[in-house]
């Protein structure tokens, strides 16, 4: 977290400007300035036979609103990208910043109907969080949205598409012009996913598989995850034997500029760990401890 280091100039109100970065780095960003152009993707598929363990074990006192996949996932990555810092940088005007705080966001369905709307939730966690905590305040906003609680950026939404369509077109061409500066107003994104850490989308939730998801020009957002249904899956042990298990497929799609393949590839191996082993979300998000065997890839 840089967020307590004194401003200057350069840095943005949500992130440090990189000023020793190496050149390669640097240079990208001005070579490639849009985000959409330079996504990566890796799908991974995870074993759910600790987390269907874990998950019993957590519900087993009923609690009102019980422990879910989504959660370990949001919780997983949140810690994932406080251990790996560099998952947490994102570029704006052709330079590469690191975020101040550490954030998740996604859309609730407030309805599960064709006609039914649609709702933000936005995590903001510090590196005391944990599943706890990280299941709390998401039962908090998802309670919240589906009882008819709007946040401010849906608000500045509804009243950008009542005013006459040429206006809009103008004041949006005016907002995307202070978003490339950092200077949209907080009140039009507090809660927008696109200047959130990662943003994830439950396809699970709604019946769907894994899908690659694309990245936006629009916003600081480095990550998305898509998460699909679950189902089972075959799995082949060393000496070939195929076993049915439960399993979900996910699909990350990264900017590749923030940092390098080897960085990516640690990342992705640590936040699996993760998922494969939930009792290790339980610690606070900045602990790395029972990660022992992982030392060498989260520093």
């Amino acid at each position: 977290m840089v967020g307590d280091t004194k401003k200057r100039f350069g840095d943005r109100r949500d992130g440090v400007l990189l000023r020793d970065i190496d050149a390669m780095h640097f240079i990208m960003p001005i070579i490639y300035p849009n985000r959409c152009d330079n996504e990566a993707f890796i799908s991974e598929r995870i074993d759910l036979a600790n987390v269907n363990r874990y998950l019993e074990k957590k519900n087993a006192l009923n609690p009102a609103y019980r422990y879910n996949l989504f959660q370990l996932v949001v919780t997983a990555l949140l810690k994932t990208i406080t251990l790996r810092p560099k998952m947490n940088r994102f570029i704006a005007n052709k330079n590469m910043y690191q975020r101040n705080e550490i954030s998740a966001a996604f859309v609730i369905k407030t309805v599960f109907s064709d006609s039914g709307g649609e709702a933000l939730a936005f995590i903001h966690a510090t590196g005391e969080d944990n599943i706890d905590t990280i299941h709390d305040e998401i039962f908090r906003q998802v309670s919240g949205r589906r009882g008819g609680e709007k946040e401010s950026t849906t608000n500045s939404m509804e009243i950008l598409q009542k005013l006459p369509r040429f206006l809009t077109k103008a004041l949006v061409r005016f907002i995307c012009f202070l978003d490339r500066h950092g200077k949209v107003p907080q009140a039009l994104i507090e809660a927008d996913p696109y200047y959130s850490s990662v943003v994830l989308s439950n396809l699970g939730s709604i019946g769907l598989k894994s899908a690659y998801h694309h990245l936006t020009n629009w916003g600081t957002n480095s990550i998305f995850c898509a998460i699909g249904e679950i189902k089972r899956r075959p799995f082949y042990d060393e000496a070939g034997n195929i076993e049915m298990k439960d399993s979900v497929d996910l699909g990350l799609t990264i900017d590749e500029r923030i940092a390098d393949g080897y960085y990516y590839a640690k990342t992705v191996k640590l936040f699996c760990r993760l998922l494969e082993n939930p009792e290790l979300l339980e610690r606070p998000l900045k602990d790395a401890a029972g990660l022992d065997k992982e030392k060498e890839r989260i520093n």
